[in-house]
């Protein structure tokens, strides 16, 4: 077993969002910021006037004293994080950040505070998406369901949410008659894509409430229609049922999920390139990769060193 990994500690990860008209949210940021240092949390937090976008880390009672906190200003009440493990590094640092958006489409005058698709529990999913009339839908970036999506979905080639609008624009709109049931990681992107298919003339849109996490956490694995593993945004990099670690890493060049067999691809380069990026990168990059490397081979030493002293 790897000695570094072998000494990391425990701590959970909370995910949270909610979608509220947040007049004065710049005046938070601060108070925010302070309390999750004076916690020792890691992670990041988005505020803007549509509400409230979070995935921190840290000791269960640091967690829980954030939530209490955002949870005392009364707009976000109703906040309904999701809890999961991980052991060692899961963010770099704490950021609290005001935002436009707080997860970004580009679009103006999308209320999802005020409309989205109808909420689908996860035990209630497997049903209501087996029906022919329904397009499974997954609202995430190539690069995500790449790792892991449910059975049938349709499964849009795109870089970043932004180009949503215009996929569905050239893909779905022959299918307004069709109910469309959408996914993604945690629900805050189906909460804007399902108000944004409405506000565009589709009646009948639904998402699973909770996302893929909520589902992974709730429906055991013999029932599930989920397929692979789930892609998340810190460095544990996917999940499986039961919200526990899954078996992918990361090219820290192209930020694209990995296996162990990549790696042993002769163009898999620790930082530098996978069977994904290789031959692709600008001298410029590779010169700033191969420095990365080269320090993170140089703190490697030193960590296995100490942890062979003690």
């Amino acid at each position: 077993m790897d000695p570094i990994k072998e000494n990391n500690n425990k701590v959970y990860v909370a995910t949270f969002y909610m979608f509220v008209d947040w007049v004065d949210f710049e005046s938070y940021k601060f108070k925010i910021e302070t309390l999750c240092i004076k916690e020792k949390t890691v992670g990041t937090i988005l505020i803007a006037s549509e509400g409230i976008n979070g995935s921190i880390s840290g000791q269960k009672e640091s967690i829980d004293n954030v939530l209490k906190y955002i949870k005392s200003i009364g707009l976000f009440n109703d906040l309904k994080p999701k809890l999961s493990i991980a052991y060692g590094k899961t963010f770099k640092k704490m950021k609290v950040r005001i935002k436009k958006e707080i997860v970004s489409l580009g679009i103006n005058n999308i209320s999802p505070s005020k409309k989205t698709g109808d909420l689908i529990e996860s035990k209630s999913w497997n049903s209501i998406v087996s029906d022919p009339n329904t397009i499974l839908l997954d609202t995430r970036n190539y690069y995500e369901h790449s790792i892991g999506t449910f059975k049938g979905s349709l499964q849009p080639e795109i870089k970043s949410f932004r180009d949503f609008p215009e996929w569905a624009s050239n893909n779905l709109d022959s299918h307004k008659d069709k109910r469309i049931a959408m996914f993604c990681t945690g629900g805050i992107r189906c909460e804007k894509a399902s108000s944004y298919l409405m506000d565009n003339g589709y009646k009948d849109v639904v998402q699973l409430d909770g996302g893929i996490l909520k589902y992974l956490e709730k429906v055991e694995k013999e029932d599930s229609m989920w397929q692979g593993e789930c892609f998340v945004f810190d460095y544990r990099i996917s999940l499986k049922h039961g919200l526990k670690e899954g078996d992918y890493d990361m090219c820290h060049a192209c930020r694209m999920p990995i296996t162990d067999k990549d790696k042993l691809d002769e163009r898999y380069t620790r930082e530098v390139s996978c069977p994904n990026c290789y031959g692709s990168h600008s001298e410029k990059s590779m010169k700033r990769f191969l420095e990365k490397k080269k320090q993170l081979d140089i703190k490697d030493r030193k960590q296995i060193k100490n942890y062979s002293n003690d």
